[in-house]
């Protein structure tokens, strides 16, 4: 499916530069009115976030950023097509496994794919801006932002900054699977109970009440941060992994397609060219 999307195209820019001119003019606009600015990389800075993660324009850039226990490592993993006990995936742990900013290549080398893990703490010592500059976060395709019930400060950071520099963002909740079973549970599922047209009933019942209350609680959090409405994607990273490894998505699929979808389309918007548009 990933192969089907890009095989007619081929990257042929890079916005970060040009993303970083429009927020100066943003910025200088913003001046004009009054109104207090941000503070915006330098060329130099630019050349230093790519160094630092061996960045490579022909390449396309996906950052996966989420507190400690969301799930982060093991989303990077399944994008990569890879479970946690392979070799080469991402480490994985309640604890924050991760301290800085770490790339990986898709599991196939085919595809001109790189996957960061960036750690996020749930509370800021500086401002937002200075946090999204000074890890570099504008060098990014996209970033694909984990959150559980209530947005941290780093989520809301990432959020508005993004919006500053035009860089995709996607809402995700994983662990679906799992919440659905713990929703099941809080309805009265026994798993012990063979019934199957029981447990039907009760996981149709708990799926739909995770999705609407996930929904509701995306959006309340993004109208308290003055952020626009925004699509949330809830997915099971085995769920995930199957689409992405065995091209196979089972019934239980919620939004996990639809991510990997619209993570390409809009990636492959911003920085290719079809083949007839080629000189």
């Amino acid at each position: 499916m990933l192969c089907m999307i890009i095989q007619s195209l081929r990257v042929v820019t890079n916005p970060t530069l040009k993303a970083i001119a429009r927020a100066q003019e943003e910025a200088e606009e913003r001046l004009r009115r009054g109104v207090q600015s941000v503070g915006l990389p330098t060329p130099e800075e630019v050349a230093a976030a790519k160094a630092r993660v061996q960045h490579q324009d022909r390449l396309f850039h996906f950052a996966v950023a989420g507190v400690a226990g969301s799930g982060k490592s093991s989303l990077v993993n399944a994008l990569r097509g890879l479970r946690n006990s392979d070799s080469g995936a991402a480490p994985t742990g309640v604890v924050e496994t991760t301290i800085t900013i770490v790339p990986y290549r898709d599991s196939n080398h085919r595809l001109p794919f790189v996957w960061y893990d960036i750690p996020v703490a749930g509370t800021l010592s500086q401002p937002g801006w200075q946090y999204f500059n000074n890890q570099g976060l504008f060098i990014f395709d996209c970033i694909i932002v984990l959150v559980g019930e209530r947005f941290t400060q780093m989520d809301t950071a990432i959020l508005e900054n993004c919006q500053r520099f035009q860089i995709p963002t996607y809402i995700v909740r994983s662990k679906a699977d799992v919440h659905i079973r713990s929703l099941m549970s809080d309805m009265g599922y026994d798993s012990d109970d063979d019934d199957e047209s029981q447990h039907e009933t009760m996981y149709n019942a708990a799926r739909q009440r995770y999705i609407s209350d996930s929904w509701a609680t995306v959006q309340k959090n993004l109208r308290d941060a003055m952020i626009p409405p925004q699509k949330v994607y809830l997915v099971s990273n085995k769920v995930l992994l199957s689409a992405v490894k065995e091209h196979i998505l089972p019934k239980t699929a919620l939004d996990e397609m639809e991510l990997l979808k619209d993570l390409l389309e809009e990636a492959c918007g911003r920085r290719c060219v079809a083949p007839e548009d080629r000189a």
